[in-house]
C-alpha cells in the first residue's frame, strides 16, 4: 500500500477487522491488522506492561476470549487519515467477571502497508491516589515531545 492510500475507509476497515478477530479470538485476523513490531500501551500495572508484536498483541486477546469470555464493542471512532491516526472509543464486557471496563484509544498506522503501528490505551476509571503520573506504562512521553511538566508551573516561575 502506498502513501496515497492510505484513506479514512481502509484505516476504519483495519480496526473493525481488529475488533472482530478479538471477539472471535482469530490470531491470524488480529496479527493481519498490526505491522510485526507494533505496541499496545497500557495504563502502568496492567498486565505485564506494553504488548510488543502483532503476535503478542493477538496471543493475548484470544487468550482473554478463551479464558475470560472477553468482548469488545466499537462505542465510537474519529479518523484522520492525513495524519494517519485514529481514535476509538469501546466497551470491554469481561463476561466471566461479570465487569465492564470503558475506555479509549489513540491509534497510529503505518502509511506504507496501512497496518496499525501503535495502540496507547485509556481506561475510565478512578485516579489512583497512590500514583503522582497516571501514565502509560513504558510509553516514552518525553522522547516523543510531550510536557513533562505543567507549562502553567513554568509561566509562574516555577
Amino acid at each position: 500500500m502506498s502513501t496515497n492510500q492510505l484513506s479514512s475507509a481502509r484505516m476504519e476497515a483495519v480496526m473493525r477487522e481488529y475488533y472482530d478477530g478479538c471477539n472471535e479470538a482469530d490470531r491470524e485476523k488480529i496479527t493481519g491488522c498490526f505491522t510485526p513490531d507494533a505496541v499496545h500501551y497500557f495504563p502502568p500495572g496492567m498486565y505485564e506492561g506494553p504488548f510488543r508484536g502483532a503476535a503478542k498483541i493477538a496471543g493475548r486477546w484470544c487468550a482473554a476470549v478463551e479464558k475470560g469470555g472477553s468482548y469488545w464493542t466499537i462505542d465510537a471512532l474519529l479518523i484522520d487519515a492525513d495524519k494517519a491516526e485514529a481514535v476509538i472509543e469501546w466497551s470491554h464486557f469481561k463476561t466471566g467477571q461479570g465487569t465492564v471496563l470503558r475506555g479509549a484509544e489513540w491509534v497510529v498506522f503505518d502509511r506504507a502497508s496501512g497496518l496499525m503501528q501503535e495502540i496507547r490505551a485509556y481506561y475510565a476509571s478512578p485516579q489512583a491516589a497512590d500514583l503522582k503520573r497516571l501514565e502509560l506504562g513504558g510509553f516514552d512521553y518525553e522522547g516523543r515531545g510531550y510536557e513533562m511538566d505543567s507549562p502553567r508551573g513554568r509561566s509562574a516561575g516555577q
